[in-house]
């Protein structure tokens, strides 16, 4: 009864601390409280805790460190997030559950998240590293139908406002690595983003953006190919997380960010906050992708989203898309 725990946790999580009668959530849940105290147990049993009060009933002590799918649908129902978020144990990817679920006619949008990824990739087909079960593994699907041009920015729009999100909620700035990636002040590797798309001559059908954030873990967790680069919010922070709570922020955040996307309103923060969050302004860079290398020093983005170079003799070349080092000095 994954819906029930939701509901008990719920009522929990607005208590805020205070104790709940054992009565009070078996009458407003419709259920007994020889069934109540029975989800309590099991959800003990799944790494909660909580303590029992004579007259007063319970409080919650403590949660779990990996993520929880009653307790993130708690928190999402709490922040009144709308389009369905499934939870799976793994998946290969959830990039591709969720192009598997549009393509079988899945009301859209909804949300893929997952515990562990068997298969899960970045861009120019990486794989990313999907093992820890306390990080966020998660797809977000639509189907837009709206001209393809728009779509450009897209992705570095939701990279913004993740990062004005976790700025806002955690204190902690994050950048944005044209054009995919955040970073920590350290310059780790927190996030990476994936977006795929399905199109035709003048629309876009389906879409799918996929996140793959590091909530936890320090740098001997990582896999030693990229243990010097990657990194995590907790590591940067240097403090605990409350995982759940956090996966469920920034699942809000991203779905309010694709409602400003599709109203057009994005684009009234989109400078200020590629301002602030730009970590490739004024650097000298190499951008790879198909044939030779294009080096100059980054002199912001186009309003596409294209990333602008200024080159030998001051020329200014548009890059749309390509793997950006930094070049010694």
């Amino acid at each position: 009864m994954p819906a029930l725990d939701s509901s008990i946790l719920l009522a929990f999580l607005e208590a805020e601390g205070e104790p709940v009668s054992g009565d009070r959530l078996a009458k407003e849940l419709g259920v007994s409280r020889v069934a109540i105290w029975s989800r309590l147990e099991r959800l003990r049993a799944a790494g909660f805790s909580f303590k029992a009060s004579t007259r007063k009933g319970y409080q919650l002590k403590s949660v779990p460190r990996e993520l929880n799918a009653a307790l993130v649908d708690a928190h999402l129902r709490r922040l009144k997030v709308p389009p369905a978020v499934d939870f799976l144990d793994e998946v290969d990817s959830t990039n591709s559950e969720a192009e598997r679920r549009l393509a079988v006619g899945q009301e859209a949008p909804f949300g893929v998240l997952a515990r562990g990824q068997r298969s899960g990739r970045g861009r120019l087909g990486r794989k990313w590293h999907s093992t820890q079960a306390g990080n966020l593994y998660l797809s977000l699907a639509f189907r837009p139908f709206i001209p393809p041009d728009r779509l450009k920015p897209f992705t570095l729009w939701m990279g913004l406002a993740l990062c004005a999100h976790i700025e806002q909620v955690h204190g902690l700035k994050l950048g944005l690595k044209w054009p995919n990636d955040l970073q920590s002040a350290d310059g780790r590797k927190v996030a990476g983003m994936l977006t795929e798309a399905r199109l035709d001559a003048d629309s876009v059908r389906e879409l799918v953006f996929g996140l793959g954030l590091n909530l936890t873990g320090t740098p001997k967790d990582f896999p030693a190919e990229i243990r010097t680069t990657a990194g995590s919010l907790e590591y940067a922070l240097g403090e605990a997380l409350d995982v759940n709570a956090a996966a469920a922020g920034v699942i809000a955040a991203l779905f309010q960010a694709w409602e400003q996307f599709e109203e057009g309103t994005w684009s009234r923060s989109f400078n200020k906050l590629w301002l602030a969050h730009d970590v490739l302004a004024g650097k000298s860079v190499r951008v790879t992708l198909r044939g030779e290398p294009v080096a100059g020093v980054v002199d912001g983005i186009d309003a596409e989203g294209s990333l602008i170079l200024r080159t030998g003799g001051g020329r200014r070349t548009m890059v749309s898309s390509g793997e950006v080092t930094l070049r010694k000095p």
